[in-house]
């Protein structure tokens, strides 16, 4: 069987017996022919049972010398994974030659994070004069201050508002609470959306306990805050593509940078294991080397 034949006979496998989309099992051929390629080419291997690990090992470095994305070569080492794991399975092959192979290490994606100046830049945008430009100014200012997420910017209550103490009360995933200081500057805009902005925006008979409401008075949606924060974004020149989520990452990184400690950062932002929160201690490594050198006796 020539590794053509094997691969179209796997391919089938895919798609009727485990009844993968056209489109997936397409993503697996694409790979694979690829792979049978190099092999024919670079290896002189025309059969699958000719196949040896440091086949394979050469072909994931020639991947990694091509360019490609760490996400598209660890997709394409386990379609081979799994392409061999059937060959051995249906005994077409008498081993799998990728038993000792390790999956390429994908890593996370750091979070973008906008610069302080440009998170000013933002805030600044609104056109406070205005009800609608009021409670915009208040809620980017209430994200930055509080980090907290889009599904907790639009159920906050006003029972949940703990001014006078400068805190808002925040229910995150599972329900759970937590307590966040959102600071003088969120706060003064927040109270004046309340005073100034809110009555004008809620019908008088209508209850109405959300914080933040739409132009109708009613609760705000996700896609009304994602399209607040990116026309403001773009109108203070920024070309990033800047998400509510955006804010939460840089009040993190922000708070981080500023001295503060993880374990206060990962409270107040609602993970349950500070291995989320520690993600954003790798952001900036210019800033900590800048630390580094600044302060250490040896730097």
């Amino acid at each position: 069987m020539t590794l053509d034949d094997a691969r179209q006979r796997f391919c089938r496998y895919l798609h009727v017996e485990r009844g993968l989309s056209a489109h997936s099992t397409s993503a697996y051929d694409s790979d694979l022919r690829k792979y049978s390629a190099y092999l024919v080419e670079h290896q002189g291997v025309t059969d699958p049972t000719m196949v040896v690990f440091e086949h394979i090992t050469a072909f994931a470095g020639a991947l990694r010398t091509s360019g490609l994305a760490p996400a598209s070569i660890a997709r394409a080492i386990s379609a081979i994974r799994q392409f061999h794991r059937f060959l051995a399975a249906e005994s077409i092959t008498s081993h799998d030659p990728t038993t000792l192979l390790e999956a390429p290490f994908r890593g996370k994606r750091l979070p973008m994070v906008l610069t302080q100046e440009e998170i000013v830049r933002i805030l600044e945008q609104p056109d406070t004069q205005t009800v609608r430009g009021l409670r915009d100014r208040s809620i980017l200012e209430t994200l930055y201050a509080s980090g907290m997420r889009v599904s907790e910017l639009i159920s906050l209550r006003l029972d949940q508002l703990l001014l006078a103490e400068g805190m808002l009360r925040i229910f995150g995933k599972g329900s759970k609470e937590r307590l966040v200081p959102i600071g003088k500057a969120a706060r003064e805009w927040l109270e004046i959306y309340l005073r100034d902005a809110r009555p004008r925006l809620v019908r008088p008979t209508r209850r109405e306990g959300s914080v933040y409401v739409n132009h109708r008075g009613g609760p705000l949606s996700r896609m009304g805050v994602l399209t607040i924060v990116k026309t403001y974004a773009r109108r203070a020149g920024i070309d990033a593509d800047v998400h509510p989520h955006t804010f939460r990452h840089s009040f993190a990184t922000h708070l981080l940078e500023g001295g503060a400690d993880l374990r206060a950062v990962q409270e107040m932002l609602g993970h349950a294991d500070i291995s989320t929160t520690q993600i954003y201690t790798h952001l900036d490594r210019d800033y900590l080397r800048e630390v580094h050198s600044t302060f250490h006796p040896r730097g």
